[in-house]
């Protein structure tokens, strides 16, 4: 079940631990992805805080936002791009999209197989997406004080399988967010440590958040015939003499 847009608001606008778990979060999606000049850009679920790195270059920005979260104008300056939309029927048109984003959207979904498929559909030929869930082995989808402890957690085992039956081709994978989900100053003041060691020792300290990049995956064009011309064909009677015809003299006397 989705999350109300206001909670989700109110966590990442408005509370310190909502702030630096977006920071996290986008500075491992700009890492990915530095730059999206001239392209298609959107984002499925509340995925608008990660979008803002890209509202200058990219051709066009798109939050999509489902209907059973709600929808909220986003950026607050300038020009609206938030849509309300179905899980599953999105608004686009097929092979649309050149970056695409997904937060808070595939482990809250109640369809997720028919939303990897629309997922699928709207990315264009070498289209890449970043699919962002709750770490089922971290500590954030352990508690209901975050939007990450809502909806279904993964491992990666779990989400890798997901995306390749879907014909999604992983590239690349990451652990995030390995401070602890707590609002207390204490924690907050040692927010940057963790973060700074967590990537080392991930046997001890799991990221809250996973995040996996794909890329659509389609099938090559089929031609009739064969797939590859043959250089130099097999000859079965190569080496034989070509049979020669009778003498005049035999011919008269059959």
């Amino acid at each position: 079940m989705h999350l109300d847009v206001l909670d989700l608001r109110n966590f990442y606008y408005r509370s310190a631990l909502g702030r630096a778990a977006q920071q996290v979060i986008r500075n491992e999606l700009v890492t990915l992805w530095p730059e999206a000049k001239g392209q298609v850009v959107a984002g499925f679920g509340f995925a608008v805080p990660l979008l803002r790195p890209y509202l200058k270059d990219a051709r066009r920005v798109i939050g999509l936002m489902p209907g059973p979260q709600g929808v909220m104008p986003w950026p607050p300056e300038g020009r609206n791009v938030s849509i309300l939309c179905e899980d599953t029927l999105w608004p686009i048109e097929t092979g649309h999209i050149d970056k695409l984003v997904v937060m808070h959207g595939l482990e809250t979904s109640e369809h997720p197989t028919a939303l990897l498929d629309e997922m699928w559909r709207v990315l264009g030929p070498g289209g890449r997406a970043v699919v962002v869930v709750p770490n089922r082995a971290g500590l954030w989808s352990r508690t209901d004080k975050t939007p990450f402890g809502y909806g279904r957690p993964y491992s990666l085992t779990q989400l890798d399988a997901q995306l390749r039956k879907h014909r999604f081709v992983t590239e690349r994978t990451l652990s995030t967010l390995f401070q602890p989900p707590s609002r207390s100053r204490f924690w907050r003041r040692s927010a940057a440590m963790f973060e700074r060691v967590g990537p080392k020792i991930p046997v001890i300290a799991a990221g809250g958040v996973l995040m996996v990049e794909v890329t659509k995956q389609s099938a090559a064009p089929t031609r009739p015939g064969l797939k590859e011309a043959v250089r130099r064909p097999l000859k079965a009677l190569e080496g034989i003499t070509a049979p020669q015809p009778k003498p005049e003299s035999a011919r008269t006397s059959d």
